[in-house]
Parts: structure tokens; sequence; C-alpha cells
């Protein structure tokens, strides 16, 4: 029997034909599960483990079987995830992480409220004009040449897993019958053998014929059929592409714009509540009463040790002053109803400025993301510290996903009087940029840099930038490793963004950040990161966070000189 179709001929020919970077936020965008190829769970756990004799690796491959055979996909994402960093020269690993990618990203394609309107109200051809646009963006502006016949068959692996997926069947496909679906799913590849995919017009063409031959077949629309091939087209790409329905494009924007529609809170989904991990002073959940620590278990109807937390998530959105019902439990499992009004809040990006260490006059705050408000939000923070007499600073990127590169550069520029700070280098010439430092405006004082597995993209090219330039002391663990530049991109054939992997960054040393990350100077590691929630909703103190305190040490030791002794490697 040929198991999978065209699937796992895919993952043999494609598997080692790029390095695999795993998601983290663009510079644009908010971190992404979406990822390259993936296949129909059909694999027996036995034979998965045996791909290698190493005993944990055959531990973390029947784990990570046993949350696909339940379907747990964005569990799976991050196991396998973890799994690719401690072997990432194992074919089954990355096949387990590609398979389980695809399957979560229909689940979420098909919980977008947005995404299924476009289902709904596209015509087949305003979604083929769609997948035309798309595709010539790739040709011009993507970060690598693109491989037609790759491209084709992502998507037609997207469509194979979407007809074995409940969610699609059911929202595209109600009543017909399953075996027709499935005998379907398993030779739509072969329908396409022989056709040229010489160009993006061959792959029109090609994506056509299927929607009318699935049509044809089981009823299933054609809109349907041409969004799962330009999905899966894009979102296989690499981990940082991806196509944007037109609520995750306005949530893109408010996210760079620094302030968007809903609650004021920021959320950690968990296995059966999501958690609460900072409120927005002054935003609609701050005014209710909602504290940092505490707990959402219902929103809605639904309660959240029912249904997958994302979904929760999910119906918080709204339009601006609609009205939520919520449960909130404080940490004693208290529970209490609140009604609150959505409206438009200002994200700020800096959070938790205080002295540290009154002694020696030890500034601190934490940089969230990069935005658009961030230079200026960084400069405030940096006059209200010196008002108080601050005489030396720990900048605190731990967790920071990215976010805009423009606004890392600014930051980094305040701490450099000259010289490199990032370089971008991309397939078109138009992406490649030298960014430097000017004199005007630079600070001089003591800095300490504070980053973890979790620190990305923008917060890389500061932490870098301060690295290299021997301007800063770097404290933490080794950061994530995403070195890739992200242009969006507004559709004009529907209301669909897509955000593309256009070049990559480079420190000043000339250090690729993709799968290396920046080195700290000082290993420290902690989970605890100084004002936010532990899992039990108690808020860290200064003291209980080691990487802070070892940070102060820096500093304190230094009497106010303090350079870093080496740049990362």
């Amino acid at each position: 029997m040929e198991s999978n179709s065209g699937i796992e001929r895919f993952l043999t020919r494609w598997q080692h034909g790029r390095l695999l970077v795993l998601a983290a936020t663009g510079f644009v965008a908010l971190a992404t599960l979406g990822g390259p190829i993936a296949t129909v769970v059909a694999d027996d756990p036995a034979a998965v483990a045996s791909a290698d004799s190493a005993d944990d690796e055959q531990q973390v491959l029947t784990k990570g079987y046993e949350l696909e055979r339940q379907r747990m996909w964005a569990d799976a994402v991050q196991h396998y995830e973890s799994a690719l960093r401690r072997f990432p020269d194992s074919r089954v690993v990355y096949q387990r992480l590609l398979i389980s990618r695809l399957r979560y990203d229909v689940h979420r394609r098909y919980t977008d409220h947005s995404f299924l309107a476009s289902v709904r109200d596209l015509s087949t051809t305003q979604a083929l004009d769609l997948y035309s646009e798309t595709l010539a963006n790739l040709q011009t502006h993507y970060v690598e040449t693109v491989d037609w016949s790759r491209v084709l068959l992502h998507g037609t692996a997207a469509l194979e897993v979407a007809l074995d997926e409940e969610r699609f069947i059911n929202s595209n496909l109600p009543g017909v019958d399953r075996d027709a679906i499935e005998q379907f799913r398993l030779n739509v590849h072969r329908e396409l053998r022989g056709r040229s995919t010489q160009t993006r017009f061959d792959l029109r063409a090609a994506v056509s014929f299927v929607a009318n031959l699935a049509h044809e077949r089981i009823g299933l629309s054609g809109t349907a059929t041409s969004l799962e091939f330009l999905s899966g087209a894009i979102s296989t790409l690499d981990p940082y592409t991806r196509l944007l329905s037109g609520s995750q494009l306005d949530e893109m924007f408010s996210n760079i714009e620094g302030n968007f529609v809903g609650l004021g809170v920021e959320l950690k989904p968990a296995d059966d509540h999501l958690q609460i991990v900072s409120v927005i002073p002054g935003g609609p959940a701050d005014e209710a009463g909602v504290l940092a620590g505490e707990r959402i278990v219902r929103v809605a109807d639904a309660e959240t040790n029912v249904v997958d937390p994302d979904f929760a998530a999910d119906l918080l959105r709204g339009p601006e002053n609609s009205v939520v019902s919520i449960s909130v439990a404080d940490t004693a499992g208290r529970r209490r109803d609140l009604q609150i009004t959505r409206r438009r809040v200002d994200v700020p990006c800096v959070e938790n400025v205080h002295l540290v260490d009154v002694t020696n006059r030890v500034g601190y705050f934490r940089l969230t993301n990069f935005q658009k408000t961030t230079r200026r939000e960084v400069e405030q923070a940096v006059i209200t510290l010196q008002g108080q007499g601050m005489r030396s600073l720990i900048m605190d990127l731990r967790g920071n996903p990215g976010g805009l590169l423009t606004a890392a550069v600014e930051v980094a520029d305040r701490f450099l009087s000259d010289g490199a700070i990032v370089t971008t280098r991309g397939r078109n010439a138009k992406e490649n940029f030298d960014y430097r430092a000017h004199r005007s405006g630079t600070w001089n004082f003591p800095l300490v840099v504070l980053i973890d597995g979790n620190s990305a993209s923008a917060s890389e090219i500061f932490a870098g930038a301060m690295s290299d330039r021997g301007r800063a002391v770097v404290v933490g663990s080794t950061s994530y490793g995403k070195g890739s530049v992200q242009g969006v991109f507004r559709m004009r054939s529907a209301k669909f963004g897509l955000c593309l992997t256009t070049a990559k960054f480079y420190s000043p040393s000339g250090r690729a950040i993709s799968q290396n990350g920046v080195r700290p100077h000082a290993e420290v590691s902690d989970r605890h990161i100084t004002g936010r929630p532990d899992d039990q909703g108690h808020i860290i103190g200064d003291d209980e966070d080691a990487v802070l305190q070892h940070g102060i040490a820096q500093l304190a030791g230094h009497g106010g000189n303090l350079v870093s002794s080496r740049p990362s490697r």
C-alpha cells in the first residue's frame, strides 16, 4: 500500500534541502506554528522509534507519537521543536515536526472566522487570483530561489491533510460520503502527475484543474481547494513565511503600531486555563480588577478545562465596544464572573521600570517587543531612571520574540556612537542594507543585557550588536537563533496578507544569527523573570530572579566602569 500518497516522497527528497529554523516571531509577526510539510499519522510507534537506536531519542519519539495519536498538534509541535534542538540530524524527528505543523495549521485556519468568511465569500476565480498574486511575490521577493514543483507538492500535501481533518470536512463537506473523500484524498497527487511546473502560471493551471476535479467528485468548493493549495505552499517554505487572513493581518499591524482592540491582557495558554501574565495599566481588564497571576477559566460559554485554550483565547477577540463574559480565578482558586467591554488599548513595550539596586544605582526595565513606539518608550524609561539617580542599566530581553528591525536598530543606535549594528542580505539586491550607528545622543552608562532561549529576531539584533561591539555584558542563556527578515505584503486580490522571508541578517562581526543565536558572556539559567508570574501565579520578586541578580553583580562589581570581556562567538 502506498501510504500518505506524495507526502513521504517529499520528505525523503527535501528533508536536508535547507536549514530548519523553528517558530519564533518575525520582525512584524507573532509566533507561528505554521511550518514545513506534514503527513497523515499512520506510522507504528515502534517503527518511528526504531529510526534511531539511542534510548533518549526513542523516548522522545514515543512521547511525540502519543501526542499525535491524541491529535494534540500544538503540544506535538512544541515537543518536536525542542527535540530537534537536541537531535538536529534526526530524520525522523524532523519528519514528525513537519507532520504536526501542517496538522496544526489546518486547525488554526478553520477556527479563524476571517479565514472561514473568505472560504464562504470568495469565488474560485478570486481564490486563484490570490494564489497567482502570492506566487508572483515569491518569485520577486523571497529570500531563496523558488522551486515551483516543490511549491505545488506542498499545496497538494496540504489538501491531502485537510481532507483527513474533521474540522475541514465538517466545514466544507458535510454529509459527503467519507469513503469518497478518502478515495479522492489518496489519489489527488496522481491526478497531477505529468503536469508542467516550469512556471508559476503552470501552477495556477494545475490548481484550477484540481479545484474543478474536487468539485465534480466530492462537491468541494473550488475556493476551499485553492486556499488549501495556497496555505500549504506558503506555510511550508520556511517557518516564518505564512499567509495571513484578514483578521491576522489587522492584528499584525496593530502589534506594529502598539495598539489593538481587546481586554488589555497578556496571556499564556496552559492545559486547562489561560494564565494572565500581565495586565496593561488603564486597560479594560485593569479597570475590571483583573490581576497578573490570575487565570481565565471561562470565556462566554466555553470552560477552558473543556475546550482547547487557543479556542478560548480566540473567543476573547471581538469588535470594539462589544462585551465579553469571562470567569477569572485567583491564586487561591476563588472564582468571579466579569463582563468586560473590549476597546482599543495602547500596548506598552517597556515594563517594570525601577532601580533594582538602590545602593549602586542600577536601573532595570524589561522590553517585551520591538514596535513603532519602542525607541520613545526606552528613552522615557531611561529619563525616569536617570531622574532616580541611575548610574548603570540592565535591559531585560528575556522572552522578547522580536518585532520591527528598524526599532531594534534605533534602540541600538542610542548605545553606540558609530560602527555597524546589523547587516541584511537577500536574493533581491533591494534587501541588502548595512545599518550603522550615529554619534549624536549616545548613552555612555554601563549596560547589561539579559537574554534567554525565547529572545529572538529583533532582540538578537540588539543583543548581538551590544555583544559584538563590546558595549554590554550579555547574561542569561543562548538566544533563539532566528536570523531572517520578513516583509508584510497586503494582497490586492482579497483581504489577505503575506508575511514573507526576504533576507537574512548578520551581527556586526559578520556572524549569522540563524541557528546560532547570541551567546551570553555569563551563562545563567532561570525560568523566573522578575515582575512576572510563575506557574502558580506568584509574582516573581527581584531577589528570586537568578539571572537578574547575576546582572546586578556584574554592574556592582565593576564600579560603574563595565565593559564586556569578549564578543559572542
